[in-house]
């Protein structure tokens, strides 16, 4: 009955806490974090001299540090010609152990703006709406170094133990994380060899439970370059004989995808999917259809109908982007001129357990090998990131999630595997393979990360604030 009664307690003063900072102070300094700028080194190569990066990091680290943590230090580390990184130390507290570190990561570089955004929004321009606070980064993910300080504050003044813990909020992650693998060489001394890494860079399902991330898609990104002119000259004097460079640019994308069913064909970028993956996209996807997640416009479909194809499309198998277009001008300004270069922007989504560095030179050789006319084609800026695929569950993991999701949101926690990227999880489970994960997130339906009117749902970080508290105290427990 006392350990009952103890528990109860402690969940009252976590849960208490929680929602008190969450509306006090966390929810004004995301307005102010939404505020600024910072755009990814890759979308703002000058970010130094604009200072938006340094001025997110500059906000977390004082918010970070005027925490009530006992034992904490909060360093803003800047390897040359890196962007910077936060880390933040705690020792073990009410009896967890100082020889066993978790590891809790975020990031807080931004999306570009994108265009499409509401009349009355914008992606500078934090707007609080019922339960969802509207603006670029706040849910992607922004709010995860609050969220993680906020936890191991309210879990240490209700008495809960944690082990020693390393909080890592890095300034690169939308660039595909370039910038990271220098600083876990740089702090290995300090990061340790951890046994439990939590993140709150990723997405759920609905808003009514905590969903926790099984694997994530690795990336390769680049820029294909088709040039067969030094200038632009008239379309109706040229065409016929000179060769269109967005048709080269069509020409060379058929290489690498099947255009009419979006089939990617180079056997670099498939893996086999497992059989336990295979099995839980299907019965998600009977509970939990996506289809209907994303804004089609009216009499659209998706790509295939069944839901368990669509999850294992979106995670176990490979696809293109276009996301960015250079040397075509917009239609307003169009005149009949035949264009010297075409330069796409490639975003390629890899299966969990592909290799990124062998898919991104599949890549570069398909596009650039034989150009047609002789054009100059190039792929500029490949970059590649890895994928993720989780380790099972201990039992006492697996115990903690199912309890602390019916506590914290008084349903089942569920399990799906996500479309997106997080390197650095790709990089870790490589380095301690025999580590622990959870990936959650606040990302759910309609959320719209990297689109217009990107929201955070509130509540569903506040409550998984609640279960980062209370999965501290079970990894110290266990």
């Amino acid at each position: 009955m006392k350990a009952t009664n103890d528990r109860l307690n402690a969940d009252t003063v976590v849960h208490e806490h929680v929602d008190e900072v969450w509306s006090r102070d966390i929810v004004p300094t995301l307005h102010d974090y939404i505020r600024i700028p910072c755009v990814s080194v890759l979308y703002d190569p000058d970010w130094k001299s604009h200072g938006y990066l340094d001025d997110a990091i500059a906000l977390i680290r004082e918010w970070c540090a005027a925490r009530e943590v006992r034992g904490l230090s909060v360093e803003v580390v800047e390897l040359p010609g890196r962007t910077p990184l936060i880390i933040c130390e705690v020792p073990a507290c009410n009896g967890g152990a100082d020889d066993d570190t978790v590891v809790i990561y975020g990031h807080c570089d931004k999306q570009p703006e994108m265009t499409g955004w509401r009349a009355d929004l914008g992606p500078w321009s934090p707007v609080m709406e019922g339960d969802r606070l509207y603006g670029r980064g706040g849910a992607d993910d922004g709010y995860a170094a609050f969220a993680s300080l906020l936890a191991i504050e309210a879990a240490q003044r209700a008495g809960l133990a944690h082990s020693r813990l390393v909080v890592l909020i890095e300034a690169s992650e939308e660039s595909g994380s370039p910038d990271l693998p220098a600083y876990l060489e740089a702090l290995a001394d300090r990061i340790g060899s951890p046994t439990f890494v939590l993140c709150l860079d990723s997405g759920c399902l609905d808003y009514e439970r905590m969903w926790v991330t099984t694997s994530l898609r690795g990336m390769v990104g680049g820029t294909l370059s088709v040039e067969i002119l030094t200038e632009g000259v008239h379309s109706g004097e040229a065409s016929g004989v000179v060769p269109s460079s967005f048709r080269i640019a069509r020409t060379l994308l058929d290489r690498l995808e099947d255009s009419s069913t979006g089939q990617l064909l180079l056997p670099e970028l498939h893996t086999d999917i497992p059989a336990d993956r295979f099995q839980q996209a299907t019965d998600t996807a009977d509970e939990f259809p996506i289809g209907g997640h994303f804004p089609f416009v009216d009499g659209a479909r998706p790509m295939v109908d069944d839901g368990a194809q669509q999850l294992l499309a979106r995670t176990w198998r490979p696809s293109l982007s276009v996301t960015g277009v250079d040397g075509i001008p917009p239609v307003a300004s169009a005149g009949n001129v035949l264009r010297p270069n075409t330069d796409l922007h490639l975003s390629v989504r890899l299966p969990p357990t592909c290799d990124p560095d062998l898919a991104l030179a599949a890549i570069e050789t398909c596009l650039t090998h034989d150009p047609p006319y002789g054009a100059h084609v190039r792929f500029l800026n490949g970059h590649a990131g890895p994928g993720w695929n989780a380790p099972p569950f201990a039992e006492w993991l697996a115990d903690a999630l199912a309890a602390i999701g019916e506590r914290a949101f008084g349903k089942a926690t569920r399990a799906f595997g996500e479309g997106g990227s997080i390197p650095f999880m790709g990089m870790l489970g490589q380095r301690f393979p025999d580590a622990q994960f959870v990936i959650t997130g606040a990302l759910g339906p309609g959320s719209n990360a990297h689109g217009p009117n990107e929201y955070l749902h509130v509540p569903t970080a506040r409550r998984l604030t609640e279960c980062l508290a209370h999965l501290l105290h079970a990894h110290a427990t266990r």
